[in-house]
């Protein structure tokens, strides 16, 4: 299997892998038919070593795994509805700028707006970043739990399920046939939702080293201090995965393992053998570039 981490999303009635070369999307189309969109991966860290550097990786791997995965769902959907018109550049810059501005105001502003309400009630700055904490997390448990009930919603958690089942499968080096990927478990270590509630848990502690601060200073800082919050919760992350019996790295995995509780759901075969395609395709055709490209594996 070698150093990378193979990983990837699900998508609208499929699946995303992404290899060190290439990134591959399986989706299942109204007719029953599988369809396979295969991409070479070309990734700015290949050409600025610096950006391998730890805590420098995690914000490029974020970037470049929202563009993919936006381009992921793009194809999906219009596969999924047998429309042939994908998203162009113009419309995923829209698309991201329209997703960070809406993150921004429900994870950043309503959170620190309202702690900054409370503040008169909480002494400290660690109270009040507790607070405002267990807020963020709050609204984000709200969001997940919400549209978890839309049925199209559902059907994608359990392509997420199905996308674990396969690479823990795969880094177990068992068959990838459905009866042996269906065996095993949902929760995969590196999954993004777990990422999410590390940045929730670091940012209590970052935040904290503000100390007392006005309105506007409090929201203008949580989001300068972004890149920063990703990239040592990436290295968080990383090392939680790596070594997951150490005690430290467990107060991370369990809670996450709670998480990825709302965002999988158990795929039926079908959908296994999506993922299985997908992430087929990236090793067959990583073979051929092997050595060529590569960079540390991105959160599933």
């Amino acid at each position: 299997m070698g150093n990378f981490q193979y990983g990837g999303q699900a998508v609208i009635e499929g699946v995303m892998m992404r290899g060190p070369a290439l990134r591959a999307v399986a989706v299942r189309r109204p007719d029953a038919t599988l369809v396979l969109d295969t991409r070479p991966v070309g990734s700015l860290a290949a050409r600025v070593p610096l950006l391998k550097w730890p805590f420098i990786r995690g914000v490029v791997v974020l970037v470049e795994s929202l563009v993919m995965g936006l381009e992921a769902l793009s194809f999906s959907a219009s596969q999924a509805v047998e429309e042939e018109e994908e998203l162009t550049t113009r419309d995923i810059i829209l698309t991201l700028a329209v997703a960070l501005a809406l993150g921004i105001f429900l994870f950043v502003v309503l959170p620190a707006g309202l702690a900054h309400l409370l503040a008169g009630f909480l002494r400290g700055p660690f109270l009040q970043n507790l607070v405002e904490g267990v807020i963020r997390l709050g609204v984000f448990l709200l969001y997940v739990v919400s549209i978890g009930m839309l049925p199209d919603i559902r059907r994608v958690f359990q392509y997420h399920g199905a996308e674990h089942k396969v690479i823990n499968a795969y880094e177990a080096g068992d068959e990838l046939v459905v009866s042996r990927v269906q065996q095993y478990s949902t929760f995969h270590p590196r999954c993004g939702t777990s990422f999410i509630l590390i940045v929730l848990v670091v940012s209590i502690f970052l935040f904290s080293l503000l100390g007392e601060q006005v309105l506007w200073w409090r929201v203008t800082s949580r989001i300068l201090l972004l890149p920063l919050l990703a990239g040592v919760s990436y290295e968080l992350l990383k090392l939680s995965a790596r070594y997951p019996r150490f005690f430290l790295c467990r107060l991370f995995i369990i809670p996450g393992r709670w998480l990825q509780g709302l965002t999988t759901r158990e795929p039926d075969d079908d959908q296994v053998e999506v993922a299985i395609a997908a992430l087929g395709a990236v090793l067959g055709g990583d073979a051929r570039y092997a050595g060529k490209a590569g960079q540390p594996g991105a959160a599933l």
